[in-house]
C-alpha cells in the first residue's frame, strides 16, 4: 500500500510564494525602468540642442561706448568636435573619472557597489560612483543635491542618454560642458584660462591638470593652489598608466610642475563700478537664466583719468575715492581706492567719514530757504550754544559780515548761528532731503560736519544743487538686453524738487566764491566751477566736491584707520585731484556759465595771500565731540606750537622769492574773475538775459528758468 504524500510545509509554501512575487515585482520594475528610460529618451533634447544650451547665466557688462569691460558668470571657449579633442585629454578624463566608460550602459554597478562599501566603512559618502554619463546628466539637467530621488533621476537620464547618443558624442558633450573652475566651462575655456592657448594643443601634463579639476575645481585650481593641482595631476597620470593608456616613461616625462600657467588678468578700478552696479540687477529685472547684456553709464576715458588723478594725488599711506555724476545722475567714473587688487573695499560707496566743512552746504541751503540771501549779514562774534562754543580757525572775529564772506572763509561762528536760527533738525532734514542716507545727528556741532556720510551721497547732493534744486539720483545701468530683447530701460526722474530754483542759484553763487577766491582755488580749471572743500580734525579726511559744465565730481582722501595725514586738507590733494580729473573730463564739453555771476566776498576781512591762494579750509577742524581744534598749522599734532616753516612740507611753506620776499599779490578784480572762470565779458554782453524772478535785494544777478515747474518736494 503506497504511503500518502507528506503535506508541504507552510513555510516552504510561503517562501515559494514570496519568490514568485519578487520575480513578478522584478519583471514589473524592469518593465517600468525600461519604459521610463525610453520615455525619457524620447523627451531628451537633440544633440545639437545640447551643444548650444549654456550652463548658468552669462553677464557681459558694457561701458557707455559699447566696450565690454567685464564678463561675469560662466565663460565658454570654442566648441571642439571629437576629432579635434586631443587623445591625451580624452584618455586622461576616462582614466580618472570613469575607467569602464566604454563598457557600461550609463550606470556602472561596480562603481555603485564600491561607493556603498566606502560609505559603510567611513560612515559618510566619499565616492559617488557616478559615470561620465551621469555627471553629464547632472550638469545639464539636475543639481548637486545628494538625495536618493535626485540620484534615481540621474540614473534614468544616464541610461536614456546612452540609448540616444553614442559614447563619443557623450564624451564630446562632457568635455565641452563640464565645469573646470574659475568660471570656465569646457576644456577650451579652461585651457585658455590656465595655459593661455586652446585645448586642441594640450600636452599630456596640461591634459592631466585639467582632467584633475573636475573632482573639486576650487581645491585643485592651478591658479589658487598650484601644489594641489600638481598633486592631483600626478594621480591622473598614474591612473592613465595603470589603465595602459600611457607608458611609465611617458608618465614620468610629463611633469606637471614644469607647466607654464597663463598670468592672471589684472583687475582695475572699473571693478569698483561694476561691484556697485551689478547687484542692482536683482531689483531691476527678474531674469536669472538667459544671458544678459548690461549697458552702463561708465565713460572709460573719464574712468582712466579718475584713476590716475587719485593715484597721483593721494598722499602716501592714504586712500582716495572719486565719483563723477552727469547732470542726469549717470555715473561716469567711480574710483573706490588706489588699487582694486589690493583692496576691493569701495570707499566711494561704502566708507562713512566726517565731511567737515563740506556739510555746511546743507546749513546754508536751510538758511537760504528760510529767506536769507548771500548779502544777508550776521555778526561774527563769540557764541555759545548749549554749552558748545565754536571758534574760527583764525582765533579772531570780524564783526558784521555777509553770508558770502562767511561761506567763502568758512566762519564757524556764522554756521553755528545759522544752524541755531533755522533749527539743527531742519539742517538734518535738508541733508536727508538731498540724499544723505547715513544718520545725521542734531547736536549743535553738526553744522561743522560731525556726522558720517558717504562720498556718493555728498556728490549726489552737490549734483542736485547744480541741477537747479531738482533731485539727481545716481545710476549706473542704462539698459539690459537678453537675446536682443530689451528687458530694462532706465528712465530719469526729473520731477522731484528739493529746493526752489532761486535757492539753488543762490547756493551756486556761494559755491563759486569758494573756488574763485577761497579755499578751493586749486580746483580751478579755466572755466566756471562751483564747489566746497572739507577737512576734519587733525587732517584725517580731505574732501572736495564741485561741478562744472554739467559734471559733478566728489573726491575724498584719508586713511582707512582714520589716522591723521600731515598736510592733507580739502583745498590741497583732493582739490588737485578734482582739477586733474575735471580739466580733461569737461575738455570737449561747451563752457557753461552759471546763472549767477561771481561776486567777491567783502574786503573788510583783508584775507592774506595764503587765504586767496589755496590755504587749507581750517574752519572745519573738529574733534570727536564736534569742537574745533586749536589753530596753527594743520596736519601737525601740536596745533598751538606749529613747527618752523622750514620743517613743514614744501606745499605748506610760505612762498618767497630769492630775496625772501613774498610774491606780489594779484589784484582781485572783475578782470581776474573773468580770466580764472574762462568768462568772456563781451560775449556775455551780447547774450540777452531774461528778467529776474523775485531777485533778492542788493543783487545784480539774473536767474533764468524754462519749462514746466517740477513737482514740489514732499
Amino acid at each position: 500500500m503506497a504511503r500518502a504524500p507528506r503535506p508541504r510545509s507552510p513555510w516552504r509554501r510561503r517562501l515559494s510564494l514570496a519568490i514568485k512575487l519578487l520575480l513578478v515585482l522584478a519583471v514589473l520594475a524592469i518593465g517600468a525602468l525600461v519604459t521610463a528610460v525610453y520615455v525619457t529618451r524620447a523627451q531628451l533634447p537633440s544633440y545639437d540642442e545640447l551643444k548650444s544650451s549654456p550652463n548658468g547665466q552669462m553677464i557681459r557688462v558694457h561701458a557707455a561706448d559699447g566696450t565690454v569691460i567685464v564678463s561675469m558668470g560662466p565663460s565658454y571657449g570654442e566648441w571642439l568636435s571629437g576629432d579635434r579633442i586631443p587623445k591625451v585629454m580624452r584618455e586622461a578624463t576616462v582614466a580618472v573619472e570613469d575607467r569602464r566608460f566604454y563598457s557600461h550602459l550609463g550606470v556602472d554597478p561596480i562603481g555603485v557597489a564600491r561607493s556603498v562599501k566606502v560609505r559603510l566603512d567611513r560612515g559618510r559618502w566619499v565616492q559617488g560612483g557616478s559615470t561620465i554619463t551621469q555627471q553629464l546628466a547632472r550638469n545639464v539637467f539636475l543639481n548637486n543635491q545628494k538625495k536618493f530621488g535626485r540620484k534615481f533621476r540621474e540614473w534614468i537620464l544616464a541610461l536614456a542618454m546612452e540609448r540616444k547618443f553614442s559614447k563619443d558624442e557623450i564624451l564630446e558633450l562632457y568635455l565641452n560642458k563640464v565645469y573646470y573652475g574659475g568660471g570656465a566651462y569646457g576644456i577650451d575655456a579652461a585651457s585658455r584660462k590656465f595655459f593661455g592657448h586652446g585645448a586642441d594643443h594640450l600636452s599630456l601634463a596640461e591634459a592631466a591638470i585639467i582632467a584633475g579639476l573636475v573632482k573639486a575645481p576650487s581645491n585643485y585650481s592651478p591658479t589658487a593652489d598650484a601644489s594641489a593641482a600638481v598633486g592631483r595631476a600626478s594621480v591622473v597620470l598614474r591612473s592613465m598608466e595603470d589603465a595602459g593608456m600611457i607608458s611609465a616613461g611617458e608618465a614620468q616625462a610629463a611633469d606637471p610642475k614644469t607647466v607654464a600657467l597663463a598670468p592672471e588678468p589684472k583687475q582695475n578700478s572699473v571693478r569698483y563700478f561694476t561691484d556697485w552696479a551689478l547687484p542692482q540687477l536683482e531689483l531691476l529685472i527678474d531674469e536669472t537664466e538667459k544671458p544678459l547684456e548690461v549697458w552702463t553709464t561708465l565713460d572709460l576715458n573719464m574712468q582712466r583719468d579718475a584713476d590716475a588723478a587719485i593715484r597721483q594725488n593721494a598722499p602716501n599711506g592714504a586712500q582716495g575715492a572719486l565719483v563723477a555724476l552727469d547732470r542726469d545722475g549717470a555715473v561716469r567714473a567711480m574710483v573706490g581706492g588706489k588699487d582694486y587688487v589690493a583692496s576691493i573695499y569701495n570707499r566711494a560707496t561704502q566708507a562713512e567719514r566726517q565731511p567737515g566743512s563740506a556739510f555746511k552746504l546743507f546749513v546754508y541751503l536751510a538758511a537760504l530757504e528760510a529767506g536769507k540771501t548771500p548779502e544777508s549779514t550776521e555778526v561774527d562774534e563769540p557764541v555759545t550754544i548749549d554749552g558748545w562754543s565754536p571758534r574760527n580757525d583764525s582765533r579772531r572775529n570780524s564783526g558784521q559780515v555777509t553770508l558770502r564772506t562767511a561761506f567763502a572763509y568758512s566762519l564757524n561762528t556764522i554756521a553755528a548761528k545759522l544752524g541755531q536760527q533755522v533749527g539743527f533738525a531742519t539742517v538734518a532734514d535738508m541733508a536727508r532731503r538731498f540724499g544723505i542716507t547715513t544718520t545725521v545727528n542734531t547736536h549743535p556741532s553738526m553744522v561743522l560736519g560731525t556726522s558720517d556720510v558717504r562720498l556718493i551721497d555728498m556728490t549726489r547732493a552737490f549734483a542736485s544743487v547744480a541741477n537747479q534744486g531738482v533731485a539727481v539720483t545716481p545710476y549706473g545701468i542704462v539698459k539690459v538686453t537678453t537675446n536682443g530683447d530689451t528687458i530694462y530701460q532706465h528712465e530719469v526722474d526729473r520731477s522731484r524738487v528739493l529746493v526752489a530754483p532761486q535757492v539753488a542759484a543762490q547756493m551756486i553763487d556761494l559755491l563759486q566764491t569758494t573756488v574763485n577766491t577761497g579755499t578751493g582755488r586749486a580746483a580751478q580749471i579755466g572755466r566756471p566751477v562751483a564747489g566746497k572743500t572739507g577737512t576734519t580734525s587733525s587732517s584725517k579726511d580731505g574732501w572736495f566736491l564741485g561741478f562744472s559744465s554739467g559734471l559733478t565730481t566728489g573726491v575724498w582722501m584719508g586713511r582707512d584707520d582714520a589716522r591723521p595725514i600731515a598736510g592733507l586738507h580739502g583745498g590741497t590733494a583732493p582739490a588737485r585731484a578734482f582739477h586733474d580729473f575735471m580739466i580733461r573730463a569737461v575738455a570737449k564739453r561747451p563752457i557753461e556759465q552759471f546763472e549767477t555771476q561771481v561776486t567777491l566776498p567783502e574786503a573788510q576781512l583783508e584775507p592774506d595771500a595764503e587765504s586767496y591762494y589755496g590755504s587749507p579750509d581750517n574752519g572745519m577742524f573738529v574733534d570727536p565731540d564736534g569742537n574745533p581744534a586749536p589753530g596753527g598749522v594743520p596736519g601737525y599734532p601740536d596745533y598751538a606750537n606749529p613747527p618752523p616753516a622750514n620743517d613743514r612740507p614744501a606745499r605748506d611753506r610760505p612762498q618767497v622769492d630769492e630775496d625772501g620776499n613774498p610774491p606780489p599779490q594779484e589784484r582781485l578784480d572783475q578782470d581776474w574773475i573773468d580770466r580764472v572762470t574762462g568768462r568772456d565779458p563781451r560775449r556775455d554782453q551780447r547774450r540777452p538775459s531774461a528778467p529776474a524772478q523775485n531777485p533778492p535785494a542788493n543783487r545784480s544777478t539774473t536767474t533764468t528758468y524754462s519749462g514746466e515747474p517740477p513737482r514740489p518736494y514732499q
